[in-house]
């Protein structure tokens, strides 16, 4: 204010008080010469001048560079914005007017604007840790009454112009020492921060103290925001209009250096790194907060990742390489929507949650998915098509800009620039390669991509060493941006350096955007919990609210509740079954391999000679195998029974089923004793002496039970051989086929042989097939051999079977004729009986010993199988989610998630007001 009095007081007042200037030309009074006048004037124009302009600067050196804008602008549009005096120009002569004017008409401009402007100084000088984020468009309406600072560097651009070589120099050392006050000033703001960040640790070190004797810790309100963030993306997981929490969304073209500007502002080295190739496959969702150590820590596991060392560093950047390659395997993708959630703690960071997406590309190499690049594209769209996300655009400073994408796709979703921020990356290359610095001016101006944003940053994240910490980058960063050219000639914005002011925009702006739209969020969800819940009760109103967690625990306790019946079953009911099932497996054996050939014998003595071998032989290869697959059959059997008996649901039926289906492919039967089973056979089956009339009675009833089956089983294939007889022919309207009618000579001629002979041996002679032959052709029947041998094993089988049939209830009585060995004189044969009883004997012992250890053994390790797979599937949510589905199901699951969403906004926002 003084140094406008002064110049005020030796140029307006001294010149109007000698009445210099008047209406009508110079006065006469005037006594000095107008040389003389005019040249002590000049002198004192070059002080004022001098005084304002090292006054100003002082004070913008005072400010520590936090407000300084150095704004490059040529003479003639400085002139434009000077105040009209040209009627007092006018009436000076031509040297008066060069003199007086540039001073005479910027002091004359700013008469009324000097107080205001120092106090925007003053307010500069209260606020020197403030870093200043102002958008573009108020950058462009800027006018000189806005800014002190501005109104100094035009006055510099103007005085440089005019100025002599000795002037420049001048200003150039004026400039270089304002430079180095205000990286002066930068470093002791720097050394305060990194002092307040050993505070805030020594802070959060006594909280956790705290926290740890209690036994909940309470969340922090950047981790309350994550977990409203994960349980929104749990619900809503194609990310569309439900869901308009804020997010950093993290995007650029590939390789262009976006998750190396990530890694500097979560400061550490936590994602893998390729040259030229595709690194981000999915999406990762990284929540930064403050925290006493560097830690990092995957949302689904407990290991803490230390990030003060390289080898637990790498280890990370291996599990997060690991976890892209499976979200992306077995599906023949090259990118996946499957979100990796990570969360970065450590002293001095920045609260905010940040999404990096897979960089976006504009050529599909030969190892890509053909549809790679329309999912980048799509995946891109959803993250940022949230009205609310801010969009983090990041442009590589070494290529050409017209080979931008992302700028484009940033303008097409965020047209008016509101919500998206733009990072130039690589500026140490851009500095090197571009041969006009301009045109990064040009591009922090907002004024060479067709793009808006909220503000525009330059940034360095490294040296192209791999190796290199992220503090190593951070003071290369620094360095840089101190010796660097475009920094020096004022190109670049001190404001708009490093990506720690990158840190702090991004995160007020990220904060500034979850308070305006949290509590939209909040209504949003209770809006879509009262429309669920009208749903319920007008469709199921009379069902419990059981999602599908709740309704698999209902399941499971049913099946094990049945499943404890299983050892409730009585000895009695098991050796049953198991006799029963066992004599179906070998019945077809027994009368074919056994006892068909040893009826064939011609004496008592050879027809228990040949069954004692083939019982022997019969024992020692194959029963104890048929035996153990029927106790398995028998338990499966059983089992499945059981769950059929579970009653519920029938939202339960395809889990039941399931779980029947696993627990059988699983089971093995134990043959730890099969070796005890073929002894216990065989001993059973080498015991010839009927002991009591009781058991002889037994093996008769066995005996003709298993004949009469036999005789059923085969007059069945012999009526399907032979076709319909005359009767049933007339009866049903039926008629024989060719090869029916065939056969049925066949088995004529083949009846009268077995009715002349007797006992016939199982097999024809060759006189046989040839006079069953010769009788044929006789009815003009043509036959081959093959065709007489298949009928007659059907014929002679049938015969067989009807005799043994009567044999065996002419021996019903005969148990007394049997003890006393008056058997061997008889013409009756009841041997037949005695094999039988063998056989029998044979079954129940069996029967026993499989259901003794299904009982003590296989239905206990069933059981805990079951348990086994019932966990499994708990433990599998897709699995469950197939299994139980239904409208019912799924409105009961979407109740709870919206509820428990609600409930986690509700604590995120109370918590947010007290902060």
């Amino acid at each position: 204010m003084s140094s406008y009095r002064f110049y005020h007081r030796c140029i307006f007042s001294h010149v109007l008080r000698k009445n210099v200037i008047k209406s009508d030309g110079v006065s006469p009074l005037l006594v000095v010469s107008r040389r003389t006048f005019f040249r002590g004037a000049t002198r004192r124009i070059r002080f004022v001048t001098r005084a304002v302009k090292y006054g100003a600067l002082t004070a913008v050196v005072i400010a520590g560079g936090t407000g300084l804008y150095l704004v490059n602008e040529t003479y003639e549009e400085w002139k434009q914005r000077l105040p009209n005096a040209s009627p007092y120009i006018s009436r000076l002569n031509k040297e008066g007017r060069e003199l007086l004017g540039v001073g005479l008409q910027s002091m004359q401009g700013y008469k009324d604007e000097i107080p205001p402007l120092w106090n925007q100084i003053k307010s500069k000088l209260s606020n020197l840790s403030t870093v200043s984020h102002e958008t573009h468009e108020e950058e462009q309406s800027r006018t000189p009454k806005q800014s002190v600072v501005a109104t100094v560097s035009e006055f510099f651009s103007s005085t440089r112009d005019s100025s002599t070589d000795e002037r420049n120099t001048q200003n150039e050392q004026h400039h270089e020492a304002m430079m180095n006050s205000q990286l002066k000033y930068q470093k002791q703001i720097e050394n305060l921060e990194r002092e307040n960040k050993q505070l805030k640790k020594q802070l959060l070190l006594k909280k956790t103290e705290r926290n740890s004797k209690k036994k909940s810790r309470k969340l922090s309100l950047i981790d309350m925001y994550s977990d409203v963030l994960d349980e929104l993306s749990d619900y809503d997981t194609s990310y569309n209009v439900q869901d308009h929490l804020p997010r950093v969304v993290v995007v650029g073209d590939q390789s262009s250096g976006k998750t190396s500007v990530l890694e500097m502002i979560a400061r550490a080295n936590i994602f893998p790194r390729g040259s030229g190739e595709m690194m981000t496959r999915s999406p990762v969702k990284v929540t930064l907060s403050e925290g006493p150590y560097h830690i990092a820590q995957f949302k689904d596991s407990n290991r803490e990742f230390d990030l003060n060392r390289g080898e637990e560093c790498r280890e990370l950047r291996q599990e997060i390489e690991c976890r892209m390659k499976n979200a992306v395997a077995g599906g023949g993708a090259t990118v996946s929507c499957d979100v990796i959630s990570l969360s970065v703690k450590g002293p001095g960071l920045q609260r905010m949650v940040l999404v990096d997406l897979p960089g976006i590309i504009s050529t599909q190499t030969t190892g890509m998915a053909s549809d790679t690049r329309e999912s980048i594209f799509r995946m891109s769209r959803q993250y940022m098509g949230n009205p609310n996300a801010i969009i983090l655009c990041v442009q590589d400073g070494s290529v050409d800009a017209e080979r931008s994408i992302v700028t484009d796709l940033a303008s097409e979703m965020d047209p008016g620039g509101k919500r998206t921020i733009f990072v130039l990356t690589k500026v140490d290359l851009a500095e090197q390669n571009l041969a006009s610095p301009k045109r990064v001016q040009q591009i922090l101006e907002g004024k060479l991509f067709p793009m808006h944003a909220l503000g525009y940053f330059a940034v360095v994240t490294g040296r192209g060493n791999s190796e290199d910490s992220v503090d190593t980058i951070r003071q290369y960063e620094e360095d840089f941006f101190r010796s660097s050219e475009l920094f020096r000639r004022g190109v670049i914005n001190p404001t708009q350096l490093t990506t720690r002011n990158l840190s702090y925009a991004v995160s007020d702006c990220f904060w500034k955007m979850v308070k305006e739209s949290v509590e939209q969020q909040a209504d949003a969800t209770k809006a879509t919990r009262f429309n669920l819940e009208t749903e319920w009760k007008n469709n199921f109103q009379y069902f419990r609210e059981l999602d599908r967690d709740e309704i698999f625990d209902k399941a499971r306790g049913d099946i094990l509740d049945e499943i404890v019946n299983l050892g409730s079953i009585p000895p009695h009911s098991w050796e049953e079954t198991l006799g029963r099932k066992l004599w179906e497996r070998v019945a077809g054996y027994v009368f074919e391999n056994i006892y068909l050939p040893a009826a064939q014998s011609d004496s008592i003595g050879t027809f228990n000679t040949v069954t004692d071998i083939k019982l022997r032989q019969w024992a020692g290869q194959q029963l104890p195998g048929r035996s153990m697959e029927v106790a398995w059959e028998t338990l499966t059997e059983e089992f499945t029974k059981l769950l059929d008996k579970v009653k519920g649901d029938e939202i339960f039926e395809p889990l039941r089923k399931a779980v029947g289906e696993d627990v059988i492919k699983r089971h093995k039967w134990e043959d730890w004793g099969s070796e005890s089973l073929q002894v216990i056979q065989t001993n059973a089956l080498e015991d010839r002496a009927v002991p009591d009339n009781s058991q002889w009675q037994s093996a008769v009833a066995f005996m003709e039970s298993a004949l009469t089956g036999r005789l059923s089983e085969t007059t069945r294939y012999a009526s399907d051989m032979v076709g319909p007889s005359r009767w049933r022919q007339w009866l049903h309207w039926s008629s024989r086929s060719r090869d029916q009618s065939l056969a049925a000579a066949i088995a004529e001629e083949l009846e009268r042989i077995l009715a002349t002979s007797g006992a016939h041996s199982p097999t024809l002679s060759a006189d046989e097939l040839t006079t069953v032959r010769k009788n044929l052709q006789t009815k003009k029947i043509d036959v081959d051999s093959a065709q007489i041998r298949d009928t007659w094993h059907t014929v002679f089988r049938l015969n067989f079977v009807k005799q043994a049939l009567d044999r065996c209830r002419l021996c019903r009585r005969e148990f007394f004729r049997y003890q006393k060995n008056f058997l061997d004189d008889s013409e009756l044969n009841c041997n037949d009986v005695v094999l039988f009883w063998r056989i029998q004997r044979m079954l129940n012992i069996t029967s026993n010993s499989l259901r003794q250890q299904i009982m003590n053994s296989e239905a206990r390790r069933l059981e805990r199988e079951i348990k086994q797979v019932l966990e499994e599937m708990g433990d599998d949510p897709g699995r469950k989610r197939m299994l139980l589905t239904g409208r019912r199901v799924e409105l009961a699951e979407e109740l709870n998630k919206v509820r428990n969403i609600q409930d986690k906004l509700e604590s995120f926002i109370e918590a947010l007001r007290k902060e």
